[in-house]
């Protein structure tokens, strides 16, 4: 049994629809205070510094800028907010780009603070469709990975694997994680049954992730 999915071509156009305008930084919050009205759809990005979330964002969006890239662990540190542009009112969807989890050089308190507001942000937002939760296909599923997947269990998210960099490795080794990532997605009952293999370098599997968020904003 397959890890992934299939789509028709119905959903394909459908995600390539959704994505087809320019998206735009709408704001980075540090408190909930400041975030957005909870007035539409909303997908959020997690995953390890480094996973290449920026990367993917900027990828699916078709705008390299939109979304800073760094080699610098923890550069993200607020809850940054994209939506697509329009020429009379914006589009149906916020997008959230949360902190990367798992590095050891920014300060405790930073971190402590950076967690606080994700699980906060987590538990409280019912416009949240899905957190999209990337997980480096050389590396596969870490403990600090396995800690992230149990608090969103806990807190009843509904969260989707998506794995990213899969160019960088061998499709034998592509195949073998698939199958073992889709065993371990079994086990929580908050993650969505099916992943989503990636690159952002190669532009695969954007379509299918396109399609997917075209899917929770309908």
């Amino acid at each position: 049994m397959t890890a992934e999915r299939d789509f028709t071509a119905e959903e394909i156009a459908a995600g390539e629809k959704l994505f087809e305008r320019a998206w735009g930084f709408h704001k980075g919050v540090v408190d909930l205070a400041f975030l957005p009205l909870a007035d539409r759809a909303e997908i959020a990005f997690a995953g390890r510094s480094n996973v290449g979330k920026s990367s993917l964002i900027n990828a699916l969006t078709r705008q390299g800028g939109l979304a800073r890239t760094s080699n610098t662990p923890g550069r993200t540190q607020e809850l940054n907010v994209f939506l697509p542009q329009g020429f009379r009112e914006p589009g149906p969807l916020y997008l959230f780009d949360m902190p990367g989890y798992g590095f050891a050089k920014a300060p405790k308190d930073k971190v402590d603070q950076w967690t606080a507001l994700v699980k906060d942000y987590l538990r409280g937002r019912a416009s949240l469709k899905r957190v999209f939760l990337l997980i480096d296909a050389r590396h596969g599923i870490k403990p600090i990975d396995a800690e992230v997947m149990a608090m969103l269990d806990a807190a009843a998210v509904t969260y989707q694997i998506v794995l990213t960099k899969v160019d960088k490795i061998s499709l034998l080794a592509r195949a073998k994680l698939i199958a073992a990532t889709g065993v371990i997605i079994g086990q929580h009952p908050a993650a969505y049954p099916f992943l989503i293999a990636t690159s952002a370098e190669k532009n695969e599997g954007l379509a299918e992730l396109r399609a997917t968020i075209a899917d929770l904003v309908d």
